[in-house]
């Protein structure tokens, strides 16, 4: 039986919708305690996959599409062509089974099909390639993947060496027309109408997406313009209203006045990767993986009911660094003219201090260099430790003790110059692939992120024992923040116990330890420091000093689209269908989170819009 070249077509989308079909089942299985089972739920969700799969594969195949129509008819029914298509099938399948591995990772890593964070992986691919290789048995992956793929192209190989065309061009374009018009058709619709909203529950929302797609689409929206995305007011009132809330607006910075003896004490910011409040047991895990950390809490000033901002590294170092809440898209480190809001680098310089950024990898990653660079940092990265100061080193940078080695030598040399100093020390040992020196902890290397969790505690313990004997320890603050929570996954959009983290700010000769059980954001880590050291200045900052009589509880949240707010046991956000949303908080742990839909008032949506279109405001004007 001879075949159209168009059935070749049909072949491979059947096995792209096959492949989609698979992995769905298998991210399903994967989260099968976390999802909605009811019968309904799962019948809409296998429904609108199937329509997310079709969509996909139609763009997907549009290069084969057009190689179909406009292969001359006296090569494509060839010998050499035939083979040529085999080959080709190969690659296709092989493609779309690794694509599924791939995804089964990400999946449990981030607990979503692939977004903003697959394709910033997209763009620096020396970190995530090495990253890959160095967590997974990549040898052995392939070879699986090769010899399933070998085989299925096995079971085809009658229909494709059968093929024998006969169609004319008209013919052809006849039968490419649908799969060439009807991408077009669905460029705007789906991530307009947002058909994968079937449920409550976020699991079975990226379960009804197609992970190709979603790729493609973050990739389009990589930045959301929040007035076009948004619910929105006009910009005065918003500004007037931003006076009202936070005594600053569009031309008046906010005038802090310290009635304290402003200290130029030193200041090292430690920001580690990826530290869950789940973790430690001053919170009250029980694994026992931050003995360092929790025996620090309790002799630190602790700030134990802190949420940071986001889910990625560059989310919580705009956090801390701008003090201003997340805005829609990608984060400002990421983004062109990121010099241009108010600082902590810049108070700090004003102040007369020596302000450095230490990162244990290369800086370029993420745009860190740039962004700290440009808010009055000198940078210190892996490219400044010489050969003997590396004991141990992965794809993302130096071990953990071997960064904070450094940050002690480059806080000796601010100390031998008679400078105040800033140290913003970033680690990375708690990140995939969780590798570090063996014989430091009891968990052995590359066995997952609870030896990244134990090890980056161990080597914060080191750090500590060994700042106690250095002449500027007396004059020194020692703050040890997250970046941002170990894991974004949970059943609804915003999993508001995710994003707990710790503060703790450890000064034995200028701090007393105590527990503070305020609700805060991380935006208030750094004016919580300046009250300390009684600064007075001016800034467009957000935070505030926790430490006031007068602090408004509060916290921001986001992932990227959805923009939230905590206050007063409630969870409000928007959402970039220019919507609002509240939510009561009927129950909080450490490991989940129950919400109960609520009204929101038009005072409570003024007021939740204020904060991020005043944010957005400020850094599209600062430009």
């Amino acid at each position: 039986m001879r075949y159209n070249r168009f059935n070749f077509y049909v072949i491979m989308l059947l096995a792209f919708l096959i492949t989609s079909l698979l992995t769905r089942l298998v991210l399903m299985l994967l989260s099968f305690d976390q999802i909605d089972t009811s019968s309904s739920t799962l019948l809409k969700m296998f429904t609108v996959g199937l329509f997310y799969d079709m969509v996909a594969g139609l763009y997907y195949f549009i290069p084969l599409a057009l190689y179909l129509l406009l292969l001359p008819q006296k090569f494509f029914n060839t010998h050499i062509h035939k083979v040529i298509l085999v080959f080709v099938s190969f690659a296709i399948i092989f493609g779309l089974i690794f694509n599924g591995v791939s995804e089964y990772f990400f999946w449990e890593e981030f607990g979503k099909r692939f977004n903003f964070i697959a394709v910033d992986y997209l763009v620096y691919t020396h970190e995530v390639i090495r990253n890959i290789q160095e967590s997974y048995p990549l040898p052995a992956i392939f070879s699986v993947i090769g010899m399933i793929s070998a085989g299925i192209v096995y079971l085809l190989r009658h229909r494709l060496l059968d093929i024998e065309d006969r169609t004319t061009f008209s013919q052809r374009l006849t039968y490419a027309a649908l799969p060439l018009l009807a991408p077009i058709l669905f460029f705007n619709l789906l991530d307009k109408q947002g058909l994968a909203d079937i449920s409550e529950n976020i699991y079975n929302r990226e379960l009804a997406k197609n992970g190709i797609y979603s790729l493609f689409s973050a990739f389009r929206h990589n930045e959301l313009d929040y007035y076009e995305f948004y619910k929105t007011l006009d910009d005065r009132v918003v500004m007037s209203n931003l006076k009202r809330l936070e005594h600053f607006d569009d031309n008046t910075p906010k005038v802090i006045s310290s009635n304290k003896e402003e200290k130029r004490y030193n200041v090292i910011l430690i920001m580690v990767e990826s530290l869950s409040a789940e973790y430690m047991g001053v919170f009250g895990d029980k694994r026992g993986l931050t003995p360092h950390l929790d025996a620090l809490a309790k002799r630190s000033l602790f700030f134990n009911n802190i949420y940071a901002t986001g889910t990625r590294t560059v989310r919580g170092m705009e956090a801390v660094t701008l003090s201003i809440p997340p805005t829609p898209g990608r984060s400002i480190v990421k983004r062109p003219k990121n010099d241009t809001l108010d600082s902590i680098g810049k108070v700090f310089a004003q102040k007369g201090y020596e302000n450095k950024f230490i990162y244990a990898g290369y800086g370029y990653f993420d745009n860190m260099n740039t962004f700290f660079a440009n808010n009055g940092f000198k940078i210190i990265d892996r490219t400044d430790f010489t050969k003997k100061e590396i004991t141990f080193a992965n794809v993302w940078g130096v071990c953990d003790e071997d960064l904070l080695q450094k940050t002690i030598k480059e806080a000796d040399a601010s100390y031998a110059k008679g400078k105040p100093f800033f140290s913003f020390v970033m680690t990375t040992s708690n990140h995939r692939p969780y590798t570090y020196p063996e014989g430091k902890i009891d968990i052995p290397s590359h066995t997952g992120r609870s030896g990244g969790v134990k090890y980056t505690d161990y080597a914060i313990g080191e750090f500590i024992r060994k700042v106690r004997g250095k002449p500027w320890f007396k004059e020194t603050l020692f703050v040890v923040v997250a970046d941002h929570n170990g894991g974004s996954a949970g059943k609804s959009s915003l999993p508001l116990y995710r994003y707990r983290i710790p503060l703790m700010i450890y000064a034995p000769m200028i701090v007393k330890p105590d527990v503070v059980t305020k609700l805060s954001s991380q935006i208030d880590t750094m004016p919580t420091i300046f009250d300390l050291l009684g600064f007075s200045y001016e800034a467009k900052f957000y935070g505030n000093s926790i430490l006031d009589a007068d602090f408004q509880e509060r916290a921001f949240i986001g992932n990227y689209q959805k923009l939230g707010y905590v206050k007063e046991g409630y969870l409000y956000y928007l959402t970039p269908d220019k919507k609002s949303h509240k939510e009561k908080i009927e129950r909080l742990t450490l490991r989940s989170v129950t919400y109960h839909p609520a009204e929101i008032t038009p005072e409570e949506e003024k007021e939740i819009i204020t904060y991020y279109q005043s944010a957005s405001y400020l850094y599209q004007h600062s430009r």
